[in-house]
C-alpha cells in the first residue's frame, strides 16, 4: 500500500516549493486579537467575511484534500484552503492560472512598467469610498494611457495593456497605485503593427501623463460628487459641501501627481518573471511577520526613502489589523483589468499582432508556471509531483479530482465517518 501521511503545506507552495513555512502567520494575529476588534471596530460584512476566511484557511473547519504523487503513490492529507483572494496562504494558485494566461499573449516587443499614483490628501476618502476611487483610479489612468498612444506624437495607434491595483505600501498604510504592462507599440486603423517611436528610451513623457491624468481625475471626481456617489463621514463631513469641496479640489490639484515609469523590460521572460512576483500580492505575506507577544506584532519592511534598507517595524495587534482590513477590496472588484487589444473581447486582434510579428508563445518562453512545473516534488521519491486527488469536505463528502492519479495508483477509498480527521483505504 502506497505511504499516507498528514501535512499543511506553506504558504504558496505551488509555486514556490523551496519557501519555508514561517513561523507566524496573519491567521494566529486575527484567532488572539481579531475577536477584540471586532468588539471595538465597525467591521464591514466584506471584512468579516475576509477575517473568518483567514481565521480557518487550512484548519479542519474547511475539511480536507488529498495529493498523490504520480510515481511513488505516495499520499498527503492536508487541509483545505480558503482561496479568498485576500489570504496570505492563498494566492499560488490565482496567481499560476493567471500568469499562464497571459503567456499566450506575449508579444516579441519591448514592454513598459508604468505606475500611475494618488497623492496623500485623497487616502481617507479612498476608505469609505473604495469602489468609486478606485474605479476612477482605473478608468482615468488607462484613458490617459490611451490618449497618448493614439497621438501621432508618441504612437498614433490603439494601444494595448493591463492594470494591477495595489492599495497599500511597505508598512499597510494606505497608498493606492496601478502598475500598468505596456507593450511598446499598437495597431493602427488598418489593423497593422506600429512599434514604438522611442522604443530604447521611454514610451511617453512622464509629467505630461501626469498632468493629465490629474485632470481626467479631478474632472471624475467632480462628477462624482455633484451626482452623490461619494461618502463624507466622520471627520471628511469638512468637504461635504460645496465650499469645502472647492477648497478640497483646490489642494488636490496645488500638487504634481506622480506618475513613474521603470526601465523596458529586456524580453518577455522578464516580463512573465515581473508578474510571478508582483500580481497576486497582499497588503502583507507571512514571511514578514517577525514576532507576536505581548499584544505587540513586529513585522519588516522596505524602507524606499532610505536606500531600500530592509527595516523592522512595531504595531499594536489592534493598529496591525486596522491597516491590514483597510486594504479589503469590496467583493466583486476587479483588481487586475485589460485594456485596447487585450481586452477579453479582442481575442482575434491579438491572435492576429501574433501572427504578423511571427511569434509564437509556447515556443519561445519558458513556462515555469506549467501545471507540471508548479506541482510540489513528492517528499518520498524526490522524482513525482503531488496531484490533488480528491477533497473531503467539513461533512464528509467525497469528490475525485484528478482521475488520472486514481488510474495510476488504484486505490478505493472510503471516509471515515466517525471523525473528520481519519481516512481508511482499502
Amino acid at each position: 500500500m502506497a505511504d499516507v501521511s498528514v501535512a499543511s503545506p506553506p504558504e504558496d507552495t505551488l509555486c514556490s516549493p523551496s519557501l519555508p513555512r514561517p513561523q507566524y502567520e496573519v491567521a494566529d494575529i486575527l484567532r488572539l486579537y481579531g475577536k477584540s476588534f471586532r468588539a471595538s471596530h465597525a467591521v464591514t460584512p466584506k471584512q468579516s467575511s475576509v477575517m473568518r476566511a483567514i481565521e480557518t484557511c487550512r484548519s479542519s473547519a474547511l475539511g480536507y484534500h488529498m495529493d498523490r504523487c504520480d510515481s511513488c503513490g505516495h499520499t498527503e492529507i492536508s487541509y483545505n484552503s480558503c482561496r479568498d483572494r485576500h489570504c496570505p496562504k492563498c494566492q499560488g494558485i490565482q496567481k499560476r492560472k493567471w500568469v499562464q494566461d497571459r503567456l499566450k499573449d506575449l508579444l516579441p516587443v519591448p514592454y513598459y512598467h508604468v505606475v500611475f499614483t494618488l497623492p496623500d490628501a485623497i487616502f481617507p476618502m479612498c476608505l469609505f469610498n473604495q469602489e468609486v476611487i478606485y474605479n476612477l483610479l482605473f478608468d482615468t489612468a488607462a484613458e490617459t494611457l490611451s490618449t497618448f498612444a493614439r497621438d501621432e506624437k508618441w504612437l498614433g495607434a490603439q494601444p494595448g495593456f493591463f492594470g494591477i491595483l495595489h492599495t497599500w505600501g511597505q508598512t499597510m498604510c494606505m497608498h493606492p497605485h496601478i502598475h500598468f504592462i505596456v507593450p511598446g507599440g499598437g495597431i493602427d486603423q488598418n489593423d497593422r503593427w506600429v512599434p514604438a517611436k522611442h522604443a530604447d528610451k521611454f514610451l511617453f513623457p512622464v509629467r505630461a501623463l501626469s498632468r493629465v491624468y490629474r485632470a481626467k481625475f479631478i474632472e471624475g471626481l467632480k462628477e462624482a460628487y455633484e451626482n452623490g456617489s461619494l461618502s463624507f463621514p466622520g471627520a471628511l463631513g469638512q468637504y461635504e459641501s460645496e465650499e469645502g469641496f472647492r477648497i478640497w479640489m483646490r489642494c488636490l490639484c496645488s500638487n504634481e501627481w506622480i506618475v513613474f515609469t521603470k526601465a523596458p523590460f529586456a524580453n518577455p521572460e522578464q516580463v512573465v518573471e515581473y508578474l510571478g512576483r508582483y500580481t497576486h500580492r497582499i497588503a502583507i505575506s507571512n514571511h514578514r511577520i517577525r514576532s507576536i507577544e505581548n499584544g505587540r506584532v513586529v513585522f519588516s519592511y522596505r524602507d524606499y526613502a532610505d536606500n531600500d534598507q530592509v527595516k523592522e517595524m512595531t504595531l499594536t495587534g489592534e493598529e496591525f489589523l486596522r491597516r491590514f482590513l483597510w486594504h479589503v477590496l469590496p467583493a466583486g472588484f476587479h483588481k487586475i483589468r485589460h485594456y485596447g487589444f487585450m481586452a477579453n473581447g479582442m481575442r482575434k486582434k491579438l491572435k492576429m499582432i501574433l501572427e504578423y510579428l511571427q511569434f509564437n508563445p509556447a515556443e519561445e518562453i519558458a513556462d515555469d508556471f506549467s501545471e507540471i512545473g508548479c506541482r510540489i516534488v513528492c517528499p518520498v521519491c524526490g522524482e513525482g509531483r503531488l496531484w490533488m486527488i480528491g477533497v473531503i469536505g467539513r461533512l464528509g463528502d467525497w469528490t475525485v479530482t484528478h482521475i488520472n492519479a486514481l488510474v495510476n495508483h488504484p486505490k478505493s477509498y472510503m471516509v471515515d465517518k466517525s471523525t473528520e480527521s481519519r481516512f481508511s483505504f482499502a
